[in-house]
């Protein structure tokens, strides 16, 4: 029997094993995937004590840590979780008497060639992370909701020109976001288009547009939306969003008694996706089931 399970191998989960080895509580981290998102960020240059260090680098040391501190890792996927009497079961082999959600999301893709190819290379899924990059390119922000308006927004400080690529005939950004896009003048709207190629050598160089088009681009912003891994959440009764994301109180828990959440996956920390918050919520959770394990010995 475990004290707490945590779901989930990117920032979030790794911190709150981490956080959950240090309260001395026996922990279990259960991954298939290693270092979540942020592994897929060819720098992160935004998360203190590091200048400039690789997503999957960054996911690494969090997961040594981790180990060094006595957190059992189990590289398999969470198929399934039920709440049993007293305890979760996990996988049909794994009880735990608390579980913490981290989970996180899956970006939405356009599912063309040459995206998965240069991810990291000119593809990428986080304005936030990785505008700085750009300073003086050329860049293509897809979609047309008020994330891609924001991003082509951040994005105009450091490129010399921005475009916004939309399938349809008007952005769906709120008013005000539209109005201070039409004012910028390095951002450009191209409606009625999609991307049906991306290309390049060792970084992206161009799009291939659905009318045959091929326009130099030196990086590709997707901005599509996030979809939620619901799958275990729904298997505990726990509450989401009209979104499908977590409802989690100040302390990362849920409705559900035992279960906490943390990283993408919750509607914390104003939904800001970042490393930082992410590390912060898994360490609040951690704490949160501590505190409940102790109340109840």
């Amino acid at each position: 029997m475990y004290d707490l399970a945590v779901i989930g191998g990117g920032p979030a989960g790794l911190s709150a094993a981490i956080y959950g080895a240090r309260y001395v509580l026996n922990t279990l981290l259960i991954t298939k995937d290693h270092g979540g998102a942020i592994a897929e960020a060819h720098l992160v240059e935004n998360y203190p004590g590091y200048e400039s260090i690789s997503g999957m680098e960054l996911s690494e040391k969090f997961r040594k840590q981790a180990k060094k501190l006595g957190v059992e890792i189990k590289d398999e996927e969470a198929e399934g979780i039920k709440k049993e009497k007293g305890f979760f079961l996990i996988n049909n082999k794994y009880k735990a008497k608390k579980v913490i959600l981290a989970v996180g999301t899956t970006r939405r893709k356009l599912n063309i060639p040459g995206e998965d190819e240069f991810i990291g290379k000119g593809v990428s899924y986080c304005a936030t992370c990785d505008a700085p990059f750009y300073r003086d390119k050329v860049v293509g922000v897809v979609g047309g909701s008020n994330s891609a308006a924001r991003a082509a927004q951040l994005l105009s400080e450091y490129a010399k020109k921005v475009y916004i690529i939309y399938r349809k005939e008007k952005i769906r950004a709120e008013p005000l976001l539209a109005k201070q896009i039409g004012k910028n003048p390095k951002i450009e709207i191209i409606n009625n288009t999609n991307i049906r190629e991306v290309k390049g050598e060792k970084f992206v160089n161009s799009v291939v547009f659905d009318s045959g088009e091929v326009f130099m681009l030196d990086g590709v912003f997707i901005e599509i939306g996030s979809v939620p891994a619901v799958a275990l959440p729904k298997e505990l009764g726990v509450k989401l969003d009209d979104n499908g994301y977590i409802v989690v109180d100040g302390a990362m828990r849920t409705n559900a008694e035992g279960v906490y959440a943390a990283g993408d996956i919750t509607t914390g920390s104003n939904m800001w996706r970042q490393v930082v918050t992410a590390c912060a919520e898994g360490g609040l959770a951690a704490s949160s089931a501590y505190i409940d394990i102790k109340k109840e010995e």
